[in-house]
């Protein structure tokens, strides 16, 4: 890997941590805090709901970069030209993998 990329992936990774945390941390003070008001409508539950859905969201994207990652490293092992399509066309596949693997599991959590 080159010396220069490695510190930029570092702080990258360190942004996204951060930003998940803090907004975890705020789902976490929002929900607190309607609970804590008093009686809870539908409308207030329905809202608590879609924010407890959110890791649905995140399980999406971790689908979808592994996918896409694991479509990154089998191209590493694959040769190709510089012209060839294959890339292109095997990491959407990859990625398109990662989304229907995503899908798939909120279909099935969601006939629980």
């Amino acid at each position: 890997m080159n010396k220069n990329i490695a510190p930029f992936i570092a702080v990258i990774i360190l942004f996204i941590v951060i930003a998940v945390v803090i907004i975890n941390w705020f789902n976490y003070r929002l929900k607190k805090r309607i609970i804590d008001s008093g009686p809870i409508d539908a409308d207030a539950i329905s809202f608590l709901k879609r924010l407890s859905d959110m890791g649905l969201e995140q399980l999406k994207w971790g689908a979808v970069l592994f996918s896409g990652g694991l479509g990154l490293v089998i191209l590493n092992y694959l040769p190709y030209d510089s012209d060839s399509p294959l890339p292109y066309g095997l990491e959407i596949m990859f990625i398109a993998a990662g989304f229907l693997a995503y899908y798939f599991i909120v279909r099935k959590a969601e006939k629980k």
